[in-house]
């Protein structure tokens, strides 16, 4: 058997790839540099997954996403491959000790966030790293033509100069024909390989209804099409609202959105993955990383910015390649809110200097330091204690990450993880000495194990005190303890929104803003923002032809299932019934004829049809057959 599938047997239970996937990985495992276009769903992270396993080395995978991150290193660990991330907001003690890991130890695969690029503790580990694979997720975010663009993936072909032998792997669903240029110049690709699965998905059906009454309407597609669903909204009050009109109206609906506790997430997200919850109502922080192939229909009930985010939002539906419908609930008032936001996305100079300068003010940062610190971040309490409007400060914290001033993470959730810092026989020694945490040290050791000399691990305080009987504000007390005598490093869990400062702190009369630059990207979003209304305004070209010809891609034929082709279907059938009804009342003047005659006489193009015309006029007593099986006219 080939290797590559011998792999994805052994690890993923599959016994064929998808289309386009095996391609590609043999492509990379040949060294050459590959862009892979793959729409959501489409299994791009087996791509890279499948060559760094069969590769000698640790694979170096770079993404943005800190949850869909950790989604991919739980799934990886879970298949008994031995994975890590390294990403903002990380104690420096842990990320040394995940850095030799991947040096000395037998770690397959490195995620890391682009900022993490940057640091030197990352720069002298990598050159030292055997580095089998360089995989870039999300790769559109190196593009200023992107709808996501991220100013650190800029610093991704530095490292290429230090593992020069190792070739690249980019990935992204959606990109336009400029921005798969640009993908691969900034990336500093050897060779062009590009390799694109269509966009045209032919099991989805796409349509625009403008409607003023949209929760009537949403009601209305729930209950036609049966399954599964998604719910996208714009604010986290509207995502509620609309979860209490579905259950009020008999259906079984959750809401979700970024501010929501992670085991509240969680929870939520399992019901629904599960179908225990048939809707989910969410903003856009619900989606990403999710295995849910059978959903049916996703509908937005507010417009996105931008139609990359849309089709992959959209996406989302019939990933198992049974019907499944994508639906935008749309009024004129819409098209009006998204130039809103838009507009507030670009904030002024002065007001970017102001909301640093309160964030300073806020953690009482003085000027040159804070540099890598992590802060939990409660944006509400912050706007009303400096007086700012929330949105407002949300876009301009999304501007200061676009700068690198800070990272801002508004879904944020780390696990307490746990490391002994000592060797066995330093810790026997503490045990024997020390005998009021000598359970507490079993406890750990016998529930995680001996890894946790080398290794840092996820734990649970509370399935801890479980196992040993005890309250969980004792496990807590007892290794904060620990962390202080300098037996373990204990990282406790984090669940709030994290501003971390990814520079020193500046003056603000000096802040590294690059207006030039800010001033493309308003432009842009507006460009992109017209796409997105001129495609829920349009009413005469095939849903899946427009969205095709924004990403680049010609379309031979209409989808023949969205609601424009649907429509002009309806009316083309409208139009022949017509004629099929004139041409046989006109060849019935003549005087009675059977069936096949009339056929004959008239030659139709779709004698199904035709039929179905002559059995309506029969039902309406327009014709009727007499004692010879012929046909005439009653009138």
């Amino acid at each position: 058997m080939k290797q590559t599938l011998a792999i994805l047997k052994e690890y993923w239970g599959y016994e064929t790839f998808r289309p386009l996937q095996e391609d590609i990985i043999d492509v990379t495992l040949n060294g050459q540099d590959v862009l892979a276009l793959m729409p959501t769903g489409g299994g791009k992270s087996l791509c890279f997954q499948v060559p760094g396993l069969i590769r000698e080395g640790v694979c170096l995978v770079i993404t943005p996403l800190i949850a869909l991150m950790q989604d991919q290193v739980e799934q990886l660990r879970s298949r008994g491959i031995k994975a890590e991330a390294i990403f903002s907001g990380m104690k420096k003690k842990e990320i040394d000790i995940k850095l030799d890991n991947c040096i000395y130890g037998d770690v397959k695969f490195l995620y890391i966030s682009p900022e993490r690029l940057e640091t030197e503790i990352f720069r002298e580990r990598v050159a030292k790293m055997n580095v089998s694979l360089l995989a870039v997720d999300e790769a559109h975010c190196i593009s200023q033509w992107g709808y996501d663009f991220r100013p650190a993936y800029l610093k991704i072909a530095e490292v290429r100069h230090t593992i020069p032998a190792v070739n690249i792997i980019a990935l992204t669903a959606t990109a336009t024909p400029e921005v798969v240029a640009d993908i691969q110049e900034k990336l500093q690709f050897r060779q062009k390989s590009v390799f694109q699965k269509s966009f045209a998905r032919a099991n989805l059906s796409y349509s625009v209804r403008n409607v003023e009454n949209k929760e009537a309407k949403l009601l209305e597609v729930l209950r036609n099409v049966p399954g599964p669903a998604i719910v996208y909204l714009n604010t986290r009050k509207a995502c509620k609202d609309v979860a209490r009109f579905l259950l009020k109206n008999g259906v079984f609906a959750e809401f979700y959105h970024a501010g929501l506790p992670h085991h509240e997430r969680s929870q939520k997200q399992e019901k629904w993955v599960k179908n225990q919850v048939r809707v989910m109502v969410a903003t856009n922080a619900f989606g990403m990383g999710i295995d849910k192939a059978d959903v049916r229909v996703v509908v937005h009930m507010s417009l996105t910015q931008d139609l990359e985010s849309y089709y992959q939002e959209a996406g989302r539906a019939g990933r198992d390649e049974a019907k499944a419908y994508a639906v935008i609930l749309f009024n004129e008032a819409d098209a009006d809110e998204l130039k809103h936001r838009v507009e507030l996305q670009y904030p002024s100079l002065d007001y970017l200097k102001k909301v640093y300068q309160s964030l300073a003010n806020y953690y009482k940062l003085a000027i040159g330091s804070g540099m890598g610190q992590s802060f939990d971040f409660d944006i509400r309490e912050f706007s009303e204690n400096y007086g700012l409007h929330h949105l407002e400060v949300f876009y301009a914290l999304r501007k200061m990450e676009d700068e690198e001033l800070i990272t801002f993470n508004e879904s944020y959730y780390h696990p307490s993880h746990l490391h002994i810092a000592v060797d066995n026989t330093e810790l026997y020694k503490f045990q024997v000495a020390n005998s009021m945490f000598d359970p507490l040290i079993k406890g750990v050791l016998r529930l995680y194990g001996g890894e946790m000399f080398s290794h840092f691990m996820s734990i649970s305080e509370y399935q801890l005190a479980r196992f040993m009987g005890v309250e969980e504000k004792e496990v807590i007390s007892g290794l904060t303890r620990l962390d202080e005598l300098g037996i373990v490093v204990y990282n406790k869990q984090k669940d709030k929104p994290q501003v971390i400062f990814t520079l020193p702190r500046q003056d603000p009369a000096y802040l590294t803003v690059n207006k030039v630059i800010l001033e493309q990207r308003a432009r842009l979003a507006k460009q992109k923002m017209a796409s997105v209304i001129h495609y829920a305004k349009h009413q005469e070209r095939c849903r899946t032809e427009l969205l095709l010809e924004y990403f680049g891609e010609k379309y031979q034929e209409r989808c023949g299932i969205c609601d424009i082709c649907l429509a002009q279907k309806k009316k083309s059938e409208g139009i022949h019934i017509n004629r099929y009804h004139h041409l046989i009342d006109h060849v019935l003047t003549e005087g009675p004829l059977q069936v096949e005659d009339i056929m004959e006489k008239v030659n139709p193009t779709d004698r199904e049809m035709f039929l179905q015309v002559i059995r309506e006029m029969l039902d309406r007593n327009e014709l009727k057959y007499d004692n010879l099986w012929r046909l005439h006219r009653t009138v």
